[in-house]
């Protein structure tokens, strides 16, 4: 009798275990709809994708306007974040030989607004020189209805 009375437990256990176990669960379903991204068109003081700017002093104004993203009928995208790089012609010393040379330092961060900060335009208004280049990249933009995307790059390097 202890015997059935031990295996009995462990029995209904199982079964209980088993059966509550087999239950389906209800599927939920979503549907998603197709969106074709546009064409979009990442631009900062009439520059668009790579472009050269000619002198110093262009830059020095162009860079402290917005970004603006927009697409083949002009519809304006709200800027989220984007990263900006700022590649700077520096002179290193070589430590064996003594002798200068010129090479690049970058330095980047990830910004919600635009223009720049303030921080940041002094920093690089500064410093504009030939052979720099600034460069917008990772733009996330959202179009009217709140769907998010990426736009395309800019790069401005100065002559």
């Amino acid at each position: 009798m202890k015997i059935f009375r031990h295996l009995l437990l462990p029995i209904l256990l199982f079964a209980f275990t088993f059966s509550y176990a087999q239950k389906p669960k209800p599927v939920k379903t979503t549907t998603f709809v197709k969106y074709k991204v546009p064409k979009l068109t990442t631009s900062l003081g009439g520059f668009k994708d790579t472009s050269y700017i000619a002198a110093p002093q262009m830059a020095d104004s162009i860079i402290g306007l917005s970004l603006k993203i927009t697409d083949a009928k002009n519809v304006v995208y709200t800027l989220s974040s984007y990263q900006f790089l700022y590649k700077k012609i520096v002179t290193t010393e070589d430590e064996n030989t003594g002798k200068a040379s010129k090479t690049s330092s970058i330095k980047s961060s990830m910004f919600k607004t635009s223009p720049l900060p303030k921080l940041w335009l002094n920093a690089v208004r500064e410093n504009l020189n030939r052979g720099e280049e600034l460069f917008f990249f990772a733009i996330v933009v959202k179009d009217p209805q709140g769907r998010i995307m990426y736009a395309p790059d800019l790069k401005l390097i100065l002559k």
